[in-house]
């Protein structure tokens, strides 16, 4: 970070931690498109944490003097103070405890990030493609630095779970394959005069997952056998206070899992009666949606589809119920590399939007797909979902601070607001095919069961008397994979690739059903104050343009909107 910063306020003090925490991370970098990040990977070894958690101490330190300052009790200023505290404390906690040194996830782990940047890097010029191929010979160092984290927590008996090791394992076996494995893959249609240098990377690259791979099956996971999946009350309060922005009353939250539980199944019972009269369940209908409903067919065939149909969106809402700039309106269908997570998922435009907005769509190997499932998720996914508030947050950056609209980003306050998003298509009208609303339905049950179960089977609850499942038991994670398999239209593959998620990233799915609950909360308040001269069209992009809070602050906000 620079040296002076006398005169420095609390948004140049953010900014100026972005700019250090790329230097440190040039993942971070390319996703924000920021030019000289794509020829590095970042050190993921106990020495690489440190170094973030002394910068973070020191930003800290650099905050207090800046709050101090004239000028800094503005609005805009104290509302960036207040989200980079509170951001760089919960990070500072989860780091105290060492859980960098027993990350492994079937999502979200250095692993992952190694590999997902090339797919956001662009390739349009030789001069791209030579920093590929660059970068694919720095992942061997930036995995062994990873590989030294595990072995610590090893060392320092933090073990990361048996159940995400097994899952991982699964994944490296798909991503080295074969036949010279996904990065060979990817290099393939680079321009002939590189060939052999991003056929070298490539090997490369492949051959540090192998080492990897090999590590983590022949020394890791014997070190883990045994260890619990879950995390216990303590561990999942810090997480939970990372992923949601809020100190949460766990009790409370699980208790409103089960409520809305409760809600949801009533209109899941009379939606499905419309899709399959006498069904006796809503799975059963939907299990005749799949064999019997309306599908895709054809991998391309269906990103060409969800492409249009968010353009679709795009034309309906704008104008109507929001007012979007034209680089916000672009918005790209992708499919989803092999051997991630079986969830759909959205990524950010660059900061100067020449890499757009993406969803993506992982096939598992599928060509048919029921139209159900798709149309709510790329309501939550694309438009008007991630896609709106991510996209509108990078093209308000100017007036915030650009960490509010990037590094500062709420996993709560964005998937509430996704899963807002697909409320409001359904308030809009959007959703009367009794299939795509039964889907809808059924993506909302999804988000009420994952508050049961991940709050339940980490802090191992009791299953309350009134519940159809093993009453006054307490949660394990194989009775979570059951109760959610039971109530959910998710295939097989699909409800085990969540349950590790789960495991993995705890307290992050409770944020999907609690965000949604703050956006709703401060809607409705903001309704109040306003009475008949409420505009749900100025509200919403006035909520999209405020940057990044935490579940502590978003219904303060929302509501003086």
């Amino acid at each position: 970070m620079p040296n002076d910063t006398s005169n420095h306020l609390p948004r140049q003090v953010a900014d100026a931690y972005v700019d250090a925490v790329i230097e440190l991370d040039p993942i971070t970098g390319t996703f924000l498109g920021v030019p000289g990040s794509a020829r590095r990977l970042p050190d993921y070894s106990p020495a690489g944490s440190a170094a973030l958690v002394g910068l973070a101490r020191e930003t800290l330190g650099r905050l207090d003097d800046a709050e101090k300052r004239p000028g800094a009790d503005s609005d805009i200023e104290r509302r960036c103070a207040r989200l980079l505290r509170e951001r760089l404390t919960a990070e500072l906690a989860v780091r105290d405890t060492g859980e960098p040194l027993r990350n492994v996830s079937n999502i979200e782990s250095p692993l992952h990030s190694v590999r997902e940047v090339f797919a956001m890097m662009p390739v349009d010029t030789a001069e791209d493609w030579s920093a590929i191929a660059e970068r694919l010979r720095a992942v061997p160092a930036s995995l062994e630095g990873y590989r030294a984290s595990l072995a610590e927590g090893l060392r320092r008996g933090l073990p990361g779970g048996p159940r995400q090791v097994a899952t991982v394992l699964t994944q490296l076996g798909e991503w080295i394959g074969t036949d010279g494995g996904w990065f060979a893959d990817f290099v393939a249609p680079g321009p002939a005069e590189l060939r052999a240098e991003l056929d070298r990377g490539a090997r490369e690259a492949t051959e540090g997952l192998a080492v990897f791979r090999d590590w983590l099956r022949d020394v890791y996971a014997p070190g883990v056998a045994g260890a619990p999946d879950v995390v216990g009350r303590e561990r999942y309060a810090l997480w939970a206070r990372y992923w949601n922005g809020a100190d949460l009353d766990l009790n409370e939250a699980y208790a409103y899992g089960w409520s809305e539980f409760h809600r949801l199944l009533g209109e899941m019972r009379e939606e499905a009666e419309k899709v399959l009269p006498g069904a006796r369940t809503p799975w059963e209908a939907m299990a005749h949606l799949d064999a019997h409903g309306t599908h895709l067919e054809g991998v391309e065939e269906t990103r060409v589809w969800l492409q249009r149909m968010m353009d679709e969106t795009i034309e309906a809402l704008d104008g109507t119920h929001f007012d979007l700039a034209e680089r916000v309106k672009r918005v790209e269908s992708r499919i989803a590399p092999p051997g991630g997570a079986a969830a759909p998922y959205y990524t950010e435009p660059s900061e100067d939007f020449s890499r757009p907005g993406r969803t993506w769509l992982p096939t598992m190997g599928e060509t048919r797909f029921p139209l159900y499932d798709l149309v709510s998720t790329w309501y939550h996914e694309g438009v008007p979902g991630h896609h709106l508030q991510l996209a509108q947050w990078v093209h308000v950056a100017d007036r915030l601070s650009r960490y509010q609209t990037t590094l500062g980003g709420v996993s709560a306050n964005c998937e509430g607001w996704a899963l807002y998003a697909e409320r409001l298509m359904d308030e809009l009208g959007f959703l009367t095919d009794p299939e795509r609303r039964l889907g809808y339905l059924d993506a909302q049950m999804m988000r009420s069961t994952r508050v049961i179960v991940d709050i339940g089977m980490h802090l191992e609850l009791e299953i309350p008397a009134d519940s159809p499942f093993h009453p006054g038991e307490r949660w394990t994670p194989g009775l979570a994979q059951e109760f959610f398999g039971m109530h959910s239209g998710r295939p097989a593959h699909h409800i085990e690739s969540e349950m590790v998620r789960y495991l993995g990233m705890p307290g992050q799915a409770i944020g999907y059903k609690l965000g949604e609950r703050a956006w709703l909360a401060g809607r409705e308040a903001a309704r109040k104050a306003h009475g008949e001269a409420f505009d749900a069209k100025a509200w919403h992009m006035a909520a999209l343009s405020q940057g990044s809070l935490g579940l502590d602050d978003l219904v303060a906000e929302l509501s003086v909107l």
